[in-house]
């Protein structure tokens, strides 16, 4: 897996998105969700992700922007020493639930928690 988030790599599907918010599961590190559901790509991927921050906690349109550019760098950094292993392919979305403005130190450590809490829970199943 590369250090890469590409075109390929984003969830664009509506669908796909609706289906993942009625039947997917979650894992929470405050202030990150993950909603993740077991799915089959045409292409050879292992997960299709997406981003999103409410605009009810953040009114202005920089603010939300930039915690999701943080949550895609940190997402493009980390996924390689996380997914390498998985064998399902799955369609996540990465929510942030806070209120404070992030820093990328912070938006990195509480990922990596995320990605451990997700694969334990996955591993148990």
């Amino acid at each position: 897996m590369k250090f890469s988030y590409n075109k390929k790599e984003k969830l664009k599907s509506k669908k796909l998105i609706d289906q993942l918010f009625n039947e997917g599961q979650s894992v929470t590190a405050f202030p990150l969700r993950l909603v993740y559901l077991p799915t089959i790509f045409d292409e050879n991927m292992v997960a299709k992700t997406g981003v999103s921050v409410s605009k009810r906690n953040f009114k202005n349109a920089v603010d939300r922007n930039r915690i999701k550019r943080l949550l895609r760098e940190s997402y493009r950094l980390n996924k390689t020493s996380y997914f390498n292993n998985i064998t399902t392919q799955y369609a996540f979305m990465i929510l942030y639930i806070g209120k404070d403005k992030p820093t990328l130190a912070q938006v990195e450590t509480k990922m990596n928690l995320l990605f451990e809490k997700f694969l334990k829970k996955v591993s148990d199943i």
